[in-house]
């Protein structure tokens, strides 16, 4: 029986699309609009059932995975580097010759999908990234009110908190009316991002106050409400990873391997995944070792590293620890404890 596979090259506003049968032969091209109602109308067009729709990750996977889902596709959301490495094979690169490619890599099975996170997950994501680039903003602002004030000889103190920065340095500039018609709105501007940061703040720990299994994590030490948080909405369904330790390996917290004939060496951290991820859980660990008194075996581990490794390899293999810690811990539905480490990692 001929089976029949669609690969899409998505773009922002447009997508093209690619069906081959189960012998490779290309059988319909076209270049449509990047919307689940112009595939799904064109695909149901098509005079010969689907058998899979496919497409690498990318911005716009969520609303294209879910939207063909609903429409009655079965859809796959493939690895982008494994599609990547494919398609650097062929000596032309275009939408419509990466459309072939990709239904030629479905057809063959030599992909690997990718979980696709749910709305909830994507959410909370949002979230915490919004919160993440307030600061950010915020300090941009902080720089440029002490880069304008060094022109007219204003010298600001070298440290001065997100909090204090408007009581300490609107009166500075108040008292100077050709200051204050140029650099108030900036302040202001400052001041009302700093505001909608704390609200920002507020809702994170809101949402893990609320959230029983954050709750749960957040009993390891170090690990804080952006820890537990973005944890949960990256990994988002537990049951997906068929082992624990396969947990570091997905935040890129295992280093790459090379091996070829006689050479077989081990590098640094792949650092694939999640980088916001496995900067929260290096974050985590680091506090665990250097910052929280309470003693653990977990952290009695770290420090033994620590004295013959160093101190970031140290950090990174707590922090590889941790993710496989607080995987078991909620697929357990347990609490930490302190002895709590085992062979795990």
């Amino acid at each position: 029986m001929i089976e029949y596979y669609v690969g899409l090259d998505v773009s922002l506003r447009s997508c093209a699309l690619c069906i081959v049968d189960s012998k490779g032969t290309v059988l319909f091209e076209r270049e449509l609009p990047c919307e689940v109602s112009d595939i799904a109308e064109c695909l149901e067009a098509f005079p010969h059932p689907i058998e899979r729709v496919g497409f690498e990750a990318g911005s716009m996977s969520q609303h294209l995975f879910f939207g063909l889902r609903d429409e009655g596709f079965d859809v796959v959301y493939m690895e982008a580097r494994q599609v990547c490495a494919a398609l650097s094979a062929m000596r032309n690169k275009t939408d419509k010759t990466d459309a072939r490619g990709i239904a030629q890599i479905l057809r063959t099975g030599w992909f690997s999908p990718v979980h696709m996170k749910s709305r909830e997950a994507h959410g909370l994501r949002a979230l915490l990234s919004t919160r993440k680039a307030l600061p950010k903003k915020t300090m941009d602002l902080a720089n440029e009110v002490r880069g304008l004030l060094k022109v007219f000889g204003v010298r600001l103190p070298q440290t001065v908190k997100h909090g204090s920065f408007d009581s300490v340095v609107r009166p500075m500039i108040e008292i100077d009316d050709v200051l204050a018609h140029a650099l108030v709105p900036l302040l202001d501007a400052r001041v009302a991002l700093y505001q909608h940061y704390l609200e920002l703040d507020r809702r994170v720990k809101r949402a893990t106050s609320q959230d029983d299994v954050c709750i749960k994590l957040m009993t390891i030490p170090g690990v804080g409400p952006i820890a537990a948080l973005s944890f949960k909405s990256a990994v988002d369904k537990p049951t997906r990873f068929k082992r624990f330790r396969t947990v570091g390996a997905h935040f890129g917290l295992t280093p790459r391997r090379y091996q070829s004939g006689e050479h077989d060496n081990p590098g640094r951290i792949s650092k694939a995944g999640d980088r916001d991820v496995r900067a929260v859980l290096y974050a985590a660990a680091n506090a665990l070792l250097m910052r929280t008194m309470a003693n653990s075996q977990i952290k009695s581990w770290g420090m033994r590293l620590m004295r013959t490794k160093g101190r970031r390899r140290a950090v990174v293999a707590v922090a590889r620890k941790l993710a496989v810690l607080m995987h078991r811990m909620w697929i357990d539905g347990t609490e930490f404890r302190q002895d709590q480490v085992g062979g795990m990692a």
